[in-house]
C-alpha cells in the first residue's frame, strides 16, 4: 500500500508540475530536444537517434576535433565557428587543408531538426550522412571513412569515449555518424530578442526602428525567410549575378532539371548579425550590401523567384530599420552557450 501511495503521489506531483508551467516554457519534448511552443514539429527522426549526453559529448568532441581530416590540421569548427553561428566569417570561400579553397560560403549550423535537405543545393538528404562530404572532399579535409575509422579505432581515448555513448568500442560508420548528428541536431537557437518580445516577455519591446524594421520585414520578406525559423527551407533563384569564378548554377546540378538553375537554398535570417559574408559565394560582407542587391541588383530571368519578380522599394530610412529589426534575430544565449563550445577536457589522444 505504501509504495502504490508513493507511486500515486509522485505522478501527482508530476502533474502538478507540468500544468504549472507557464504557457511561454510549455514545450514538446524530444529525449534531451525541446521544441518551442508554437513552432513546427521537427522532421529529423529522434528515435533512430534518440538523444543522449554522453552521445552528444562525442559528438561535441568530434565536431571539435581535426583528427577527422587527412592530415588532422581542421576539424569540423575550423570553418564552423560558434560566436558567429557555426558559419565560417574569416572567408568568402570554405578552407580545407593544406590551405585549400572551396567552392562555396560554410553555411551556419543551427535549427537543423527542421531542415530537410541539406548544403546551398540540397545535395544531401539526411543529417546523419551530410558529414561524409566534408570528409571527403578534396578541398575540405581530403580524407576517407575507411582513414578516419582506422584513426579512432586505435584512439584508446574514443573507443572509451564510444563505448559509454554506444555500449561498444569498435567505432563504426553508424556510429561515428549518428554521434556527430547528436551534437549538430541540438545546436538549437530560439532566444533572440524577437523571440522574446513573440512571448511577451517581461519588459522586454522592440523599439521604434525595430517595430517600423518589423513591419517592413512582413511586407517584402517573410515569404521566403518565414518565422519562427526565419527559412522555409525551399531553394530559390534569388536574381544573383553568376560568380565569374566558379559559374556556380546551384540546385540543377543536382536535379538536372533546368527549372532548377541558380536555385539554391533559402538560408535562415537568425543570428545574421555574425553570419557574414552574405549569398553562397560569401560576395556581400555586409547586410547593407545584401538590402541593396535586393532592392536595385537582381537580375530578371525565367528562373526568377516569383517572390523577387515585383521590385522591392525601400528608401535609405526603411533600409536602417530592417536592418535594425534583423539585429533582433541575434541569440546571444546561442552564440555563446558554453553547452555548445570547445570540450577543453575531452580533446587529447
Amino acid at each position: 500500500m505504501k509504495k502504490r501511495a508513493l507511486t500515486i503521489l509522485t505522478l501527482l506531483l508530476v502533474s502538478f508540475l507540468l500544468f504549472s508551467l507557464t504557457k511561454a516554457d510549455r514545450r514538446i519534448y524530444y529525449g534531451a530536444f525541446f521544441v518551442p511552443k508554437g513552432w513546427p514539429k521537427p522532421v529529423y527522426d529522434f528515435k533512430k537517434n534518440e538523444l543522449t549526453e554522453k552521445g552528444f559529448e562525442l559528438g561535441r568532441t568530434l565536431f571539435y576535433d581535426p583528427i577527422i581530416s587527412r592530415d588532422s590540421t581542421i576539424s569540423c569548427a575550423s570553418c564552423h565557428l560558434q560566436y558567429t553561428g557555426f558559419a565560417h566569417t574569416d572567408h568568402a570561400l570554405s578552407h580545407g587543408i593544406e590551405g585549400r579553397i572551396g567552392t562555396r560560403n560554410a553555411m551556419p549550423i543551427m535549427n537543423l531538426a527542421w531542415t530537410k535537405l541539406f548544403h546551398w543545393d540540397g545535395g544531401v538528404i539526411n543529417l546523419e550522412v551530410q558529414p561524409i562530404n566534408p570528409i571527403t572532399n578534396p578541398l575540405e579535409m581530403d580524407n576517407s571513412l575507411v582513414n578516419v575509422l582506422d584513426k579512432l579505432n586505435h584512439s584508446k581515448k574514443y573507443k572509451e569515449l564510444f563505448y559509454n555513448a554506444f555500449n561498444d568500442s569498435v567505432i563504426t560508420t553508424k556510429s561515428l555518424l549518428k554521434s556527430i548528428a547528436q551534437y549538430t541536431v541540438s545546436l538549437e537557437t530560439y532566444n533572440s530578442k524577437f523571440d522574446k518580445v513573440m512571448r511577451h516577455e517581461k519588459d522586454i519591446f522592440y523599439t521604434e526602428q525595430e517595430e517600423n524594421g518589423y513591419e517592413l520585414f512582413r511586407k517584402n520578406c517573410i515569404s521566403c525567410h518565414r518565422d519562427p525559423l526565419f527559412t522555409n527551407d525551399s531553394f530559390a533563384d534569388n536574381g544573383l549575378p553568376l560568380d565569374a569564378d566558379y559559374k556556380d548554377y546551384g540546385r540543377v546540378t543536382i536535379t538536372q532539371n533546368p527549372k532548377d538553375s541558380f536555385n539554391f537554398r533559402v538560408p535562415t535570417l537568425r543570428n545574421i548579425e555574425f553570419t557574414y559574408p552574405y549569398m553562397h559565394d560569401g560576395r556581400f560582407k555586409k547586410l547593407r550590401e545584401v538590402i541593396n542587391f535586393y532592392t536595385d541588383g537582381t537580375v530578371k530571368r525565367k528562373t526568377l523567384a516569383k517572390e523577387l519578380q515585383k521590385p522591392i522599394r525601400l528608401n535609405e530610412n526603411e533600409k536602417k530599420d530592417l536592418i535594425a529589426f534583423l539585429f533582433t534575430l541575434t541569440d546571444k544565449e546561442f552564440l555563446f552557450n558554453p553547452k555548445y563550445s570547445y570540450p577543453k577536457s575531452n580533446i587529447n589522444h
